[in-house]
């Protein structure tokens, strides 16, 4: 190997290595990302544990956002990930609450993260109003806004807004974001739908925010093995603006453009024509590990299949909701509903569904389909259904 050689083949190695950094991307995990604390009201005007209350600079004079769930406000959805969730609303006195925290490192400029969090509205968030002091019910929508700053609470720059969330059951939004400078703090926000006329009451409810994920920016080189890891980096395949190959340990659906004469072979009651909006299917062959929300494998089928309909059907709106039968607790219960539910969702959502058509939520052993007397009545009970929110979104 001549010299020009040599120095080309290094070159070339430099170049993987550094492209292979860009593909596998550098991951912030967040302090306490899903607001485990005590259960309490924000009168209390406490921190939520790993998170700085922003109010205590906006707004001195008002209340810290709540933990939930306790029946606070009359709102008892369960949370969407572990035990607790922050509750945050806007007022009609122009104030609006908001949470920080400090990065373990930096988002850099320039450079693409992905990044996610589940959002609801309470149907019933009762307080009281800071214009006429009468009791008011804060269930207007609103959205939240993730700013990034160089100190607590700063608002320096924009990073991504959602839609006004008027979901009643948990959904997952999930963001693409490129800093426009380097961003060391970070503030999650509820804020009114814009252009507003007045300042109005809402509430938004906030839970399981992911870390921020590196991705490739358009247009950069990813790398990845060819079913093999161990492969040298000067060997693996190369792919531009291409996505990370599929889970081999999950079978896999692969969809080029809607059809909308696709036919699910399991869930043939999805037929878009004799839905309705509420009707409700219970997703059948659908199988968890015992008192776990762990998917076994033999329910990707019938999982496909609904990967299937909802994607050749972009204009439907579902709910994912999770039943158990009455035994344990309701505690126990209300979690493995709500975690079987999730896992469903998170599964859709990896497939390429849009998060923003499914919701999801744990209903517990609240809406039993037969009798928990019996063995067979109590497996009937326990199962995850889907339900029709909207079929022309």
């Amino acid at each position: 190997m001549i010299l020009s050689d040599r120095i080309l083949f290094t070159l070339i190695i430099i170049t993987v290595f550094f492209n292979r950094s860009i593909a596998q991307g550098s991951v912030i995990n967040l302090t306490n990302p899903s607001f485990e604390d005590v259960p309490r009201k924000g009168e209390d005007k406490l921190n939520v544990l790993g998170w700085f209350d922003c109010g205590k600079i906006n707004f001195p004079g008002e209340s810290a956002p709540d933990i939930h769930p306790n029946g606070f406000w009359e709102n008892n959805l369960p949370a969407s990930d572990k035990n607790t969730y922050l509750g945050m609303v806007v007022r009609d006195n122009s104030s609006y609450e908001a949470v920080s925290q400090v990065l373990q490192e930096p988002l850099m400029e320039g450079k693409c993260y992905k990044f996610s969090i589940n959002l609801a509205r309470a149907q019933v968030y009762k307080s009281q109003s800071r214009i006429t002091k009468e009791p008011a019910n804060y269930t207007t929508p609103v959205v939240l806004r993730l700013f990034g700053g160089s100190g607590y609470c700063n608002e320096r720059e924009l990073l991504a807004q959602s839609e006004p969330v008027t979901n009643a059951s948990w959904q997952i939004n999930s963001f693409e974001i490129t800093p426009k400078s380097d961003i060391r703090y970070i503030v999650l926000m509820a804020y009114y739908k814009t252009p507003v006329l007045m300042p109005y009451n809402g509430n938004l409810l906030v839970d399981n925010a992911s870390a921020f994920v590196q991705i490739p920016c358009p247009g950069e080189l990813q790398i990845y093995a060819d079913n093999n890891s161990n492969l040298p980096p000067h060997k693996r395949k190369k792919k531009i603006n291409s996505t990370p190959k599929p889970d081999t340990n999950k079978s896999t659906l692969i969809i080029t453009k809607p059809n909308y004469n696709y036919k699910p072979k399991i869930l043939q009651e999805l037929n878009k024509g004799s839905l309705k909006e509420g009707q409700t299917i219970e997703i059948k062959k659908l199988f968890f590990e015992a008192d776990s929300s762990s998917i076994g494998y033999k329910s990707y089928p019938v999982l496909n299949d609904l990967v299937g309909f909802l994607s050749n059907h972009p204009e439907i709106i579902v709910e994912i909701g999770g039943h158990t039968n009455n035994v344990p607790t309701d505690e126990f219960c209300n979690k493995l509903s709500n975690a079987r539910a999730k896992a469903v969702t998170e599964y859709l959502v990896e497939k390429g569904i849009n998060p923003n058509k499914i919701q999801f939520k744990g209903y517990g052993k609240t809406k039993p389909v037969s009798d928990n007397r019996t063995a067979y009545g109590r497996q009937k009970n326990q199962r995850v259904e889907i339900k029709i929110l909207s079929l022309n979104s």
